[in-house]
């Protein structure tokens, strides 16, 4: 959510910072409905001290006996109480259609985002790791693990289109990397472990920018709630509607859960293989600070999710993200590319957003700077991927492959696999 000040004072700034990202101007919309909304809340304000006025005056009028008077000044109020709904339903309608504008507006980029249309004007700012060297063509996931207990038929059996039963030892490895990933980013990087709902009411989906824009992109249940696309939703809406004490910041939660999504957007896109699927488990990462900190605890959210890459010795890419490929809610966003040999390509594993305060104003977080009588802020949210543990394990099935089909395994994963380390066909 946009603030509004900032609208009325630069209405060309705010034009021009969504033009990078290739949209159209909305400030004279979004104006001129403030501007309406604004008139007929004083209106509103001017009859109810009116009203008020005139019924203290009635009181006066009888009191000197002046009967005409107060006959009228009785007459005015009724009148005043016939528009006074009117005015206020005005008021209230075109709030409503501000908020809904507002809410369909993207985050703004930062100057530092690079202009581009799509992914082709990303720019990439470093490379780790060196791909392995083959002796043999390696093979794409998808063919390499149904024999390792990557069982694609029968999950869409039982599910349909981009679901996957994960048997045995592929089971027991996608348990390890997840939680790996758990372990290192509350020992290693001080974030708070949390087991949060999966299920969240409208209210935590809007305030994290999923709604209304994104509705058709999540399931919902027939109750009302959405399960949700990422623990993102969960844990940044942990500090929905509250003020939070500024020395308890910054605020780092991570949580390892399964997320829902319906690909909506996504029709034809990796439908073959464990890429892209609507059920699937992320560890996510979630930091809340104060305004002046959000830019750096970014670099450091990156610099976690890319401990685990090279934790795990798999080579990757750091791509910051242009204005035309950068998600609604973000004002920055690094993307985390790894390589899969299989696809001679690098794929996106890692997503890392800062966010500034466009969630917060959503969901009226807050925080006060210093002392009980300081006037609270706007908190400033940001989210990354540490990691899409589904895309984890394909790298590490493409990555550390053998030419016999099976798989060896990291060395930082072994200790969770009681003991095995390697994946052999059943």
């Amino acid at each position: 959510m946009h603030d509004i000040r900032l609208i009325r004072d630069n209405p060309a700034a705010f034009d021009a910072a969504l033009a990078r990202r290739g949209l159209e101007p909305v400030s004279a919309e979004v104006l001129k409905l403030d501007e309406g909304r604004r008139k007929l809340a004083t209106a509103a304000q001017e009859l109810q001290s009116r009203r008020n006025e005139a019924s203290k005056a009635i009181g006066a009028a009888m009191g000197r006996g002046d009967k005409d008077e107060a006959e009228r000044l009785k007459v005015e109020v009724a009148e005043i109480k016939q528009s006074l709904p009117e005015a206020e339903e005005g008021e209230r309608e075109l709030a409503r259609q501000l908020t809904d504008l507002l809410a369909r507006i993207p985050n703004l980029p930062l100057d530092s985002v690079p202009e581009g249309e799509d992914e082709a004007g990303n720019v990439e700012i470093s490379r780790w790791g060196t791909p392995r060297q083959f002796g043999f063509t390696p093979r794409e996931h998808a063919d390499l693990g149904p024999v390792l207990g990557l069982d694609f038929e029968t999950g869409a059996l039982i599910s349909g289109a981009r679901f996957t039963f994960l048997r045995g030892q592929m089971a027991r490895l996608q348990r390890a990397i997840g939680q790996f990933m758990l372990d290192h980013q509350t020992s290693q990087h001080g974030y708070i472990e949390c087991s949060p709902p999966v299920l969240v009411r409208d209210e935590a989906m809007y305030g994290t920018d999923k709604l209304p824009k994104f509705a058709e992109d999540s399931f919902r249940t027939t109750d009302g709630r959405w399960l949700i696309p990422t623990a993102e939703v969960s844990l940044t809406s942990s500090v929905m509607d509250q003020i939070i004490d500024g020395n308890a910041l910054p605020l780092r939660m991570t949580a390892l859960t399964l997320c829902f999504r319906s690909e909506a957007g996504a029709a034809g896109k990796d439908t073959r293989g464990f890429i892209r699927q609507h059920q699937f488990e992320k560890c996510e990462l979630v930091s809340v600070v104060r305004p002046e900190d959000s830019e750096l605890e970014h670099e450091r959210m990156t610099a976690a999710a890319e401990s685990i890459l090279q934790a795990l010795e798999l080579p990757y890419r750091k791509m910051l993200l242009c204005t035309g490929d950068m998600g609604f809610g973000a004002r920055k966003t690094y993307d985390l590319e790894v390589w899969l040999p299989g696809q001679d390509s690098y794929r996106e594993i890692s997503s890392c957003s800062n966010c500034g305060d466009f969630q917060a104003r959503r969901m009226n977080a807050r925080y006060r700077p210093a002392g009980d009588k300081t006037k609270p802020e706007f908190v400033h949210t940001l989210n990354g991927s540490g990691l899409a543990v589904g895309r984890t394990l394909v790298a590490v099935l493409e990555n550390y492959q053998q030419q016999d089909g099976s798989v060896e395994i990291p060395a930082v994963l072994r200790p969770y696999m009681g003991g095995i380390d390697q994946l052999v066909p059943l």
